[in-house]
């Protein structure tokens, strides 16, 4: 996606991971992907600071202990980690979820297709797009 910086993907559903994770490969994107299980151990990944902080934050939005909403909010408070662009990677097509997360400022939001051939499609868009993308300097 950019340069080798990590990708993480925050998503509690295993299948859904293993078909980014998949769609990754497939696409030859060769940064490294790190998987978080739900907002809050997120948020322990992104503030660990032996760990690299990612290009990109893939997010689901329905999890268990810290939902999306709730782990974007945290993070775009952050000064260190709100410049970090999220695309959310969801099954909701509420419209309150799309207007509370673009609210908290996420660069894009993709309903998550059932079939295989239009997710690795919708991973080919994400990837062209944090590719052509031109970001501001880390602090």
């Amino acid at each position: 996606m950019r340069g080798t910086k990590p990708i993480l993907l925050v998503e509690d559903d295993r299948v859904d991971a293993m078909t980014v994770r998949r769609a990754l490969r497939e696409l030859k994107v060769a940064n490294r992907l790190d998987i978080a299980r739900d907002g809050e151990k997120g948020l322990a990944f992104l503030r660990n600071p032996e760990n690299e902080l990612p290009c990109v934050i893939l997010l689901d939005l329905n999890m268990p202990c810290m939902n999306g909403l709730e782990f974007l909010n945290v993070v775009k408070q952050d000064g260190l980690l709100k410049r970090i662009p999220v695309v959310v990677l969801t099954t909701s097509r509420e419209e309150q979820d799309k207007v509370a997360s673009f609210n908290l400022g996420v660069a894009g939001y993709m309903i998550k297709p059932v079939d295989y051939r239009q997710f690795v499609e919708m991973v080919r868009v994400i990837d062209l797009y944090w590719t052509l993308s031109e970001l501001p300097p880390e602090r």
